[in-house]
């Protein structure tokens, strides 16, 4: 858009240029006010009865669905969502992947930055999508509701631009899940109860559907017609509880194009894995000659051994109109392919370019070190625990497993309110060993319980290295940041180097990302600056372990002046 001609003969004249690059910042922002829009939703949290694998149970829905309604925005819109809660639990909403800048107020984790919503209740939160372009997701974020309480979130590019890639015929959210046949707050909280590991689920969906391959449920599955040579953008999301997947469309190869809402460089695969809390924009382009049925499928990739799986597989249905044979399957790696995973992991790099451009912190403030682990805690004298050796399954970051309050850490923090949590959260473990070695330090299974945060300067440029170790169970751990997004610098299997590893570090084009997955007995490196002020939630996306303790919470403090500081609480907060 042109500039003013006044504002134009203004410049050219050089008068006071000083306050004409103040004004073209301003008159800048005035028209992306301009194009900018809000919209309203109401979400009805509620017990609706489903029917699966011939089963009906009782689920919490929003609005009565399942999957719940997609949210469309623009990039620098504002959506405003008030939440009902007609259930009889206490319920909250995050918004994955959305920063919301200096507002932890509408982030939603339960006891972190807000107190639940209770049955009866209503809270309206407040989004702001301000760099965020492409899919994220909204799901519940207290005991294991985002089972069922989850939706898509399509963010547009702004208004006056475009994608960086063709503009695709049309637009799917595929959204993976599991499905329990029992109540998903019965198992979690049986498994508190005793100690051990969760049941694991009974299928895995796509778009709510398990798919032909379960029983009663082929007449149910999800289908996408397409047409001859007309390119199809899906927005895959994985909701899943406890389980990483591969995805594949058989007869098609998948270009990814963005992950986490933030565009990638084109990069064509026959597979994704894609972890919980991830999200991939794949570009499909129906090219077949022979026109027929193809089976979309997910499932599991499990690193761990001797631990049991969900190894079934749910399909949907890729569909050209002039056909009607059975479907063909797609390749899929096995379930314990790690190879297969890490090579896809390897090739996804941002876009950088002028219209897209990376900001990688090239030197960093602050390291630190965090070793990922699950762990043990001792059984309580007259209880009967069923975790390894007679005691409670638990997990930790850098051997503290954190311990949920009962007052969230947001009010307490903002008010300064002393006895919630401490700020011990430590830079390093407390014990340097072979991490991923076989002969590890018994003590160590057994971590310190407690609320420790780290507390950040505004403006630090921080590297978290995340280091997964053998403890109890090799295993894939995706680590998610709220407030934030990073760039994943580095990957790397064993041990990190501090003096060899960062030699090798992408600083040009790494993935932007929310959720980092830490491979088997590996490591993954992030950075990014804390210019987010508020309290932002650090966990585990497998729900069992972020339940067990793999959390810890960054608190950024506040900058100078109101631009950089948090915003005060609205006036609806949930009571605790």
């Amino acid at each position: 858009m042109a500039a003013p001609p006044a504002l134009t003969l203004f410049l050219v004249k050089g008068r006071n240029m000083k306050f004409a690059g103040l004004f073209l910042v301003f008159f800048g922002l005035l028209i992306c006010q301009a194009l900018a829009d809000t919209s309203e939703h109401d979400f009805i949290v509620r017990e609706k009865h489903y029917t699966r694998l011939c089963l009906t149970k009782k689920i919490l829905t929003v609005n009565g669905k399942f999957p719940g309604e997609t949210i469309y925005a623009r990039k620098g819109d504002t959506v405003i969502v008030r939440v009902h809660n007609k259930a009889k639990y206490n319920v909250t909403i995050h918004w994955h992947g959305l920063s919301q800048p200096r507002d932890p107020w509408s982030d939603g984790p339960e006891y972190i930055t807000q107190c639940p919503i209770q049955p009866g209740a209503n809270f309206t939160y407040r989004l702001f999508f301000s760099e965020e372009e492409g899919t994220i997701w909204w799901h519940a974020h207290s005991s294991w509701d985002r089972a069922t309480v989850h939706g898509a979130i399509v963010v547009h590019p702004r208004k006056g631009t475009v994608y960086p890639y063709r503009k695709p015929y049309k637009e799917i959210p595929i959204i993976l899940g599991e499905w329990w046949k029992a109540d998903v707050r019965e198992i979690i909280a049986e498994s508190i109860q005793t100690g051990a590991g969760a049941n694991i689920s009974d299928a895995f969906t796509i778009n709510g559907q398990p798919g032909d391959l379960y029983p009663c449920s082929n007449q149910s599955t999800f289908t996408l017609k397409v047409k001859h040579r007309k390119t199809y953008l899906l927005r895959v999301i994985n909701a899943a509880i406890t389980t990483e997947l591969f995805f594949a469309i058989a007869g098609h190869r998948l270009t990814v194009v963005g992950t986490d809402a933030s565009y990638t460089k084109p990069y064509t695969v026959d597979f994704i894995m894609i972890t919980p809390g991830q999200t991939y924009d794949l570009l499909v382009k129906a090219d077949s000659s022979a026109g027929g049925r193809y089976y979309i499928a997910a499932r599991s990739y499990s690193s761990t051994v001797g631990i049991p799986f969900d190894n079934t597989t749910t399909t949907a249905v890729l569909e050209y109109s002039d056909s009607a044979n059975a479907p063909a399957f797609p390749f899929l790696p096995d379930y314990k392919n790690t190879t297969a995973a890490a090579q896809f992991v390897a090739g996804v790099r941002s876009l950088a370019t002028e219209a897209h451009p990376v900001d990688v912190p090239q030197t960093i403030d602050e390291r630190i070190l965090i070793t990922v682990s699950v762990n043990l805690l001792s059984c309580e004298p007259g209880r009967n625990c069923s975790g390894p050796n007679g005691d409670r399954l638990s997990a930790s970051l850098n051997n503290l497993s954190f311990v949920t309050p009962t007052t969230d850490v947001l009010e307490a923090y903002y008010k300064n309110t002393s006895g919630v949590f401490g700020t011990g959260f430590p830079d390093q473990p407390p014990l340097f060993f072979n991490f991923t070695g076989e002969n590890l330090p018994g003590f160590l299974l057994f971590p310190k319980e407690a609320t420790e945060v780290r507390v950040v300067e505004y403006n630090t440029s921080l590297e978290i290295v995340f280091q997964g170790t053998n403890l109890l169970a090799r295993e894939n751990h995706p680590m998610h940041l709220h407030g934030n997004s990073f760039y994943v610098v580095g990957r790397g299997f064993g041990n990190f180097d501090k003096d060899k590893d960062p030699l090798n570090y992408n600083l040009v084009d790494p993935a932007y990302k929310n959720t980092v997955g830490v491979a088997r007995s590996g490591w993954a490196a992030i950075r990014f600056r804390a210019q987010n002020p508020g309290v932002w939630f650090m966990h585990c996306h497998l729900d069992q372990h972020m339940v067990w303790g793999m959390n810890t919470v960054f608190i950024v403090k506040n900058g100078n002046g109101p631009k950089e500081s948090i915003l005060p609480p609205p006036p609806d907060m949930p009571p605790c």
